[in-house]
């Protein structure tokens, strides 16, 4: 079994005009770079190897807590299709069909997008991957719809109600992974620390 550790990236100028990034590369924001550089991953990360998701925003992230990180295509934000950069109230019939996803759980599909089933299906194969690599610790800088589908690998949740574990953005979410790209929840919300 290997750990994985996800971190979501820093704050973006659209996370600051509320819309939706997907896969979208957007840079982060003067203010997502001077919190990151005020920051630092938890000592439950030292030694970890470090990886990002493609998108820029990440890899920022990634550089500013710890420096280079290889790229892995499975941490990848979910695709939101034609509802990208758009803002979550922009329209009455998109408000509606966003307040819709809880009733479609796991497979709720913007348009033109990719459900959270399929984000999970993506991350079982990286989890997969790392843990029959024989790999230790990961650290993996992504995004809050990847950790959400993470999340609910690990216990079961199918995005019906509340996630069963409020999470913090600011901190790093630890998963054991097993070679048949199962996952557990080891630890949740490893804050962040001030850099000394």
């Amino acid at each position: 079994m290997t750990l994985i550790a996800l971190i979501r990236h820093g704050a973006t100028a659209w996370n600051a005009e509320g819309r939706i990034q997907g896969r979208a590369d957007v840079p982060l924001s003067p203010e997502g770079r001077a919190e990151l550089r005020a920051l630092a991953p938890p000592p439950e990360l030292d030694g970890g190897a470090w990886l990002s998701s493609p998108l820029r925003r990440a890899r920022e992230t990634a550089r500013l807590l710890h420096g280079a990180a290889s790229i892995d295509p499975g941490l990848v934000e979910t695709d939101w299709g034609a509802w990208e950069g758009l803002t979550r109230d922009a329209t009455t019939a998109l408000s509606h069909r966003i307040a819709a996803r809880g009733a479609a759980g796991l497979d709720f599909c913007p348009p033109g997008g990719e459900t959270p089933r399929q984000v999970q299906q993506r991350l079982q194969d990286f989890f997969a991957r790392r843990a029959a690599g024989g790999h230790g610790l990961a650290i993996g800088v992504t995004h809050k719809g990847v950790i959400r589908a993470a999340l609910s690998l690990a216990l079961g949740w199918d995005m019906l109600e509340k996630p069963p574990i409020k999470l913090k953005w600011r901190a790093a979410h630890l998963f054991r992974a097993r070679p048949d790209g199962t996952v557990t929840l080891e630890s949740a919300n490893l804050l962040l620390r001030p850099r000394a």
